[in-house]
């Protein structure tokens, strides 16, 4: 079982000082797919006069926007970074790195439709340019703290997490979340990269997780691993369905989600997709042509 992490006080709109270098403002936009909203963090020292960095501005919303310049008056902001392009991270980036005279840090966004039906509310932000593109490997320094890019790709083709030298923390964006698992959706999510970003997470060994939404993760290794072997034990549950006759993932979902709310299983229905190619480019399931939500699969 993972040992989620569901429970922490906050506040919207409020900014708290979440660890000696990092604090934190929520915006609020819950939903099932953000839990209790956008988590934008605010990276650097909290006096007056000092350089930081921002991550994850988050979704259009005018009272977020002015949370925001709110917590970070009196300091001047020498980076707005983004994790990946859904509308939940990224819409606000421009508005806010305006208001504040900061160049906007990302991932080249993705050249095509992020999902394969409308069954999440994580579109595409289609309208995002950042300033500075990102590849990973790159040091963003301020005043008394270094951020590294760490190239994460899976949720999202673009998804970028940014660890915090100073505190060994990560900004894991919605790579890792501490409330719930990630949802990797084709065609941009991709199952293959996800779990070799996840390893090269958890080689990474960091102190303290910081998702975009929800609560920190502080027993990190355990968590990290639960989360993967959760990931292979879908995986072979997926393998099992296919082997016992299931064809379609109209026939695996409604078993291997059947104590979850139906509202979900669209989404459930592109995460079992995005294991299915993976089954698919591993040689042990084969499909009737390019995988699909319509395909039909066989089992090897």
């Amino acid at each position: 079982m993972i040992p989620f992490v569901r429970d922490f006080d906050f506040a919207y709109g409020r900014c708290d000082q979440v660890s000696p270098l990092i604090q934190r403002v929520i915006c609020e936009n819950p939903g099932p797919f953000t839990f209790t909203g956008t988590g934008t963090y605010i990276v650097g020292r909290a006096e007056p006069g000092a350089a930081v960095a921002v991550i994850d501005p988050g979704p259009i919303d005018e009272p977020h926007l002015h949370a925001l310049r709110a917590a970070v008056e009196g300091r001047t902001v020498s980076h707005v970074l983004v994790t990946h392009t859904h509308r939940d991270h990224s819409p606000l980036a421009r508005p806010f790195a305006d208001r504040v005279g900061a160049p906007i840090l990302a991932m080249r966004p993705p050249e095509r439709e992020t999902h394969a039906s409308g069954a999440l509310d994580e579109d595409e932000d289609a309208v995002f340019a950042p300033d500075v593109i990102l590849t990973g490997g790159e040091r963003i320094e301020g005043d008394g703290w270094t951020i590294t890019a760490l190239a994460t790709p899976g949720h999202a083709s673009n998804h970028m997490a940014f660890a915090l030298e100073d505190e060994n923390a990560l900004f894991c964006g919605d790579h890792v979340m501490g409330w719930s698992t990630t949802v990797v959706a084709p065609p941009d999510g991709n199952m293959s990269d996800y779990m070799r970003s996840l390893d090269a997470v958890i080689a990474a060994d960091f102190s303290t997780l910081w998702p975009t939404h929800g609560a920190p993760v502080t027993e990190v290794a355990p968590f990290l691993q639960a989360y993967r072997a959760h990931r292979l034990d879908r995986e072979a549950q997926i393998l099992s369905r296919v082997r016992a006759g299931d064809r379609t993932i109209g026939e695996m979902v409604p078993v291997l989600y059947a104590a979850v709310d139906q509202r979900l299983w669209p989404a459930a229905s592109l995460s079992v997709l995005a294991h299915l190619i993976k089954l698919v480019e591993d040689g042990r399931v084969t499909s009737d042509g390019t995988p699909g939500l319509a395909a039909t699969y066989d089992a090897v």
